[in-house]
């Protein structure tokens, strides 16, 4: 059927029996973990392609009948003919999606920051809100999160806060995440009931390895500070906080939870991860065609989504998507509609990119 490259199905098919061949063949350990991974990235995809050669198949001889048979038999062939156009359809389009290219970073662990904007102590609230609702929709997902810097706001919520979110396939799904966000409502401490709007910025950022990234000990400055709590109470005797300079970039990471060793790997992990964020950004500028394909740029100055409590809805800027679930969506349970929304639009692009050659 048009639409697919049959040359390439095979292709995945032989490589797909290959691995099977191999993996049965009982290589080290170490080739059979990598072989492994390929199988199960592998498998959904020759699965559909072979219920699709067999619905081909299927329809193929459905129209012999409908050919050959006589009155009682074309019509019972027709109403099969029907139905596999019907599956073989469907089957094209899921294929297509399988065959787009993946964004590496995809199955990576995830560095979540949130800082507060525009609005003074309500933006802060509004990033504590924001925080929680992706460690609820984390939670949904089985991933784990793990808070790695927060500085909070003098009324609740925080100016900032950085955690690592581990787990299958984080970043594929919070990738979109990045932006401004926008909260309209009336805060607790207005007594006239004017509704606010203020804003919050969160990035989202592939975790990456040493292998991913390098950094050369000549380019980093490492500084030690004593580490205080809120108000300068709790003060560490020791200096246990860590500022981490990147020298040729001018990126500063800091932390400051109860261990020096901690507070270095968590900076490290931060920094590594930003320069993996700037490093992609200057290439994704260099290719500004292929940007068309994507759900906004991810660029955290854009806004891409408002929160309006008066009327509980949430509107996603970048598609426009309103959903009137705002209790269920800022509590993590409904996060994920939005997002599977901001993923299908994203393939649909990719989509009509392909088809236009793009």
């Amino acid at each position: 059927m048009a639409g697919l490259p049959n040359d390439k199905l095979d292709a995945l098919e032989r490589r797909f029996e290959s691995i099977e061949h191999a993996m049965s063949a009982g290589p080290d350990p170490e080739a059979y973990v990598r072989l492994s991974k390929e199988y199960a990235e592998l498998s959904p995809m020759v699965e559909k392609i072979r219920v699709y050669k067999t619905a081909l198949s299927d329809l193929a001889g459905a129209e012999e009948l409908y050919e050959a048979g006589d009155r009682e038999m074309a019509e019972l062939a027709y109403a099969e003919m029907s139905a596999l156009k019907e599956q073989i359809e469907a089957l094209t389009q899921e294929i297509r999606v399988l065959l787009l290219p993946r964004d590496a970073a995809d199955e990576k662990n995830a560095i979540l920051e949130v800082r507060a904007g525009t609005g003074g102590d309500e933006a802060a609230l509004f990033a504590g809100d924001l925080f929680r609702m992706y460690q609820r929709f984390a939670e949904t997902q089985g991933w784990k999160v793990t808070v790695m810097e927060t500085s909070e706001g003098d009324a609740g919520g925080y100016k900032e806060i950085i955690a690592q979110i581990a787990g299958t396939g984080v970043f594929a799904r919070l990738k979109y995440e990045s932006g401004v966000h926008r909260v309209q409502r009336v805060p607790e401490t207005e007594g006239s009931g004017r509704i606010h709007t203020s804003a919050a910025t969160v990035a989202v950022l592939p975790e990456v390895e040493d292998i991913d990234i390098e950094i050369r000990p000549e380019d980093i400055r490492i500084d030690t500070m004593r580490a205080s709590g809120a108000g300068g109470q709790h003060v560490n005797t020791t200096d246990s906080a860590v500022r981490i300079t990147h020298i040729p970039s001018g990126i500063v990471v800091t932390s400051a939870e109860k261990s020096q060793h901690q507070n270095r790997a968590n900076a490290m992990k931060v920094l590594r991860a930003r320069l993996y964020d700037e490093q992609e950004s200057r290439a994704s500028s260099e290719r500004a065609e292929s940007r068309k394909t994507q759900v906004g740029s991810g660029d955290r100055s854009e806004r891409i989504r408002t929160y309006n409590f008066p009327q509980g809805r949430v509107t996603d800027h970048r598609i426009n998507l309103t959903l009137y679930k705002l209790p269920q969506i800022i509590t993590g349970e409904a996060l994920d509609e939005i997002i599977e929304a901001l993923i299908t639009e994203n393939q649909a692009a990719q989509l009509l990119a392909m088809e236009q050659g793009g």
